[in-house]
């Protein structure tokens, strides 16, 4: 059975669903985090794919600079849910209104 490109398809729509439903329903910011990086990763395979299928390297660069601002994104996400933490004693989302006073 050969891989074609509706079998990738598939999975980055999946994972991007999967990504979704746990950005909505979770309030664990470091699972939040975590959705948010796992719909980066379905947008790459897609780019992946898509850079294969029509045989050109854009796609396969795009995907470098994606996956660049998802380690940064995570980075700064993290020494954020850290330092919220340190402040609140919590990582809950909806205990993160620091902004209010």
């Amino acid at each position: 059975m050969e891989i074609t490109l509706t079998h990738y398809l598939i999975l980055a729509a999946v994972m991007f669903g999967l990504g979704i439903i746990g950005f909505i329903t979770r309030r664990n910011m470091v699972t939040v985090l975590m959705s948010v990086e796992l719909m980066l990763n379905a947008v790459n395979i897609n780019f992946i794919a898509f850079a294969r299928h029509f045989q050109q390297l854009s796609g396969q660069v795009m995907s470098l600079f994606i996956i660049t601002i998802a380690a940064c994104e995570a980075a700064v996400g993290l020494a954020i849910i850290i330092v919220l933490f340190r402040s609140r004693r919590s990582i809950n989302v909806d205990d993160a209104n620091i902004l209010k006073y």
